[in-house]
């Protein structure tokens, strides 16, 4: 099998790695801070479920909840997993890594000068006017370099899907390899995983830019 035939194969295989990156990344942006807001709350049993969420999503191998998450309700509740397997992957995905997000978010969003919200409350800004309009942008500026950390690890994440054989692009490379004893799937793969990489890296120094203005 010739490289242009490797890479033709392992093409569909890319595309499911790109599809979960993507998913998992906008929904777990998301989640994140939602859950980093709800862990502002003032009821104790509130933030006490956030914080154990969080602490079992950071304990605990991905690779373990992906396991969790697809056989689990066959297993709980007897329901069939005939097709549940790309949506406890994302599932999978998107609980873990929101919960990192979250703490990043968190950590953000405590480091911000209280005078910053009473400035706002003299000005008759409503709180929710003073987390968009003020917080939030110096926020994302100063959780970026943690946030490009995570999507990298994301990037390469993906291919922990290979543990519900899912055929995603390092599944793909495994099973060309072992069927033609042939290194090349898996340099391959390290190169898509490095262009990826390379992407990302980029696209964040452009946003880190962006934000410049708040120095």
């Amino acid at each position: 099998m010739t490289i242009q035939q490797m890479l033709a194969s392992m093409l569909p295989g890319m595309g499911r790695s790109a599809a979960i990156f993507i998913l998992t990344l906008v929904g777990s942006l998301i989640l994140g801070m939602l859950v980093a807001l709800v862990r502002k709350s003032r009821l104790a049993v509130v933030r006490g479920i956030i914080k154990v969420y969080i602490d079992i999503m950071r304990g605990t191998p991905l690779m373990l909840q992906l396991l969790v998450w697809y056989f689990g309700p066959f297993y709980l509740f007897g329901w069939s997993i005939k097709g549940w397997r790309f949506p406890a992957i994302i599932l999978g995905f998107v609980l873990n890594y929101a919960a990192y997000f979250c703490e990043i978010y968190r950590s953000g969003i405590e480091s911000m000068p209280v005078g910053q919200y009473e400035a706002a409350d003299v000005l008759g800004y409503t709180r929710s006017q003073t987390f968009l309009k003020i917080i939030l942008p110096q926020v994302i500026k100063r959780i970026l370099p943690a946030v490009t950390n995570e999507v990298i690890t994301l990037v390469k994440d993906t291919s922990l899907a290979f543990t519900l054989a899912y055929s995603e692009l390092f599944s793909i490379a495994k099973q060309i390899s072992a069927a033609k004893t042939s290194f090349m799937p898996f340099v391959i793969a390290g190169v898509f995983y490095f262009i990826a990489n390379y992407v990302v890296t980029f696209g964040m120094e452009r946003l880190e830019k962006a934000f410049s203005y708040y120095k």
